[in-house]
């Protein structure tokens, strides 16, 4: 467990942060967001003890950071931005050097063994015996992540863990940062947002160096969301479907989109608030003999959200800003 009480980071009279309090509770994956100078990495820094907090409290385990760095920065394993590599030392060589650095007690973990059990969930067994310098960048990236594994730390602080990867290395990555929630504390950081969307049980976005939202996706969706409206793609007759569908329950307004293939179009349905029409509607095409050839929510994204929580409407003012100058 991860416990922030009240942490304020000064720099003169600049508060990088300021009075942060969160929890990350054992088995959870956090996605941690944050804009350019929100905060966010002086946070992480704070957490993995790389630097002091002004005021407030850092708890690893129920370890303060600060009292007790070196018994709490065993509980951490901590992949940064850019991994801490030494080009010139094979993967082995590397790998047996942070277990050494990390003083892992030989009879917790066999070295061979755990070493190797690490390399095959990172898939860099192949590259095991080879020089970090000839890697490419998506190696090189596990190979951070599994300096980050050694000792089998409780909590796991992964910034940008997927940076460098191809798509089939991204879905693998982030397949195992799933895994590692079921046994491990996780908070990631990352700026693809979609990522963070499928892996993430809960979502902190840091604005201005203070908290700015703290839930899951789908509940800071329902509270910051006015948008109320389902897409149907529907085969059949336009004004008799519109007239039909106007008439459900819940229904607030319909109108057609551009006809898609003969006699089928998109109708974009505005329900009121918490109106779910789903079931009449496919209740509604049996009896009319319609054919749905789809129907989807129009749902925000996560990048959605982050741009409306950080920004508060900045595209819109931005284009009025242009439009003064």
């Amino acid at each position: 467990m991860i416990e922030v009480k009240s942490l304020t980071k000064r720099y003169g009279a600049k508060k990088a942060i300021d009075n942060l309090s969160f929890t990350v509770e054992d088995g959870e994956i956090l996605g941690f967001l944050g804009a350019n100078g929100a905060g966010k990495s002086t946070t992480m820094n704070i957490l993995t003890g790389y630097i002091s907090s002004t005021e407030g409290q850092a708890l690893i385990n129920g370890i303060d950071i600060l009292d007790e760095p070196c018994k709490a920065k065993r509980e951490i394993g901590y992949l940064p931005e850019q991994p801490p590599l030494y080009l010139d030392m094979t993967v082995k060589d590397y790998l047996n050097f942070v277990y050494d650095l990390k003083k892992v007690k030989p009879q917790a973990q066999a070295r061979a063994a755990h070493l190797e059990e690490i390399c095959g969930l990172v898939k860099i067994t192949e590259v095991y015996n080879r020089i970090i310098r000839n890697l490419s960048k998506g190696y090189r990236q596990r190979v951070g992540l599994a300096q980050a594994l050694v000792g089998s730390p409780p909590i796991l602080i992964l910034d940008e863990p997927t940076v460098g990867l191809d798509p089939k290395q991204i879905i693998e990555i982030r397949t195992l940062i799933k895994n590692l929630g079921k046994k491990h504390t996780v908070i990631l950081s990352s700026h693809i947002l979609s990522e963070i969307q499928a892996v993430c049980d809960r979502i902190i976005i840091i604005s201005e160096g203070k908290i700015a939202a703290n839930d899951t996706t789908e509940n800071l969706t329902k509270s910051i969301s006015t948008d109320n409206r389902v897409i149907a793609r529907i085969e059949g007759g336009r004004d008799e479907i519109i007239g039909a569908i106007t008439q459900i329950p819940g229904v607030a307004s319909v109108t057609a989109d551009m006809e898609r293939e003969e006699g089928v179009y998109d109708y974009e349905i505005e329900t009121r608030e918490d109106a779910d029409i789903r079931r009449a509607l496919f209740n509604l095409a049996v009896e009319k003999e319609w054919v749905i050839l789809g129907l989807k929510a129009s749902e925000m994204t996560l990048e959605d959200i982050f741009l409306k929580i950080t920004m508060g409407g900045g595209f819109a003012a931005e284009e009025e800003k242009g439009g003064e100058e």
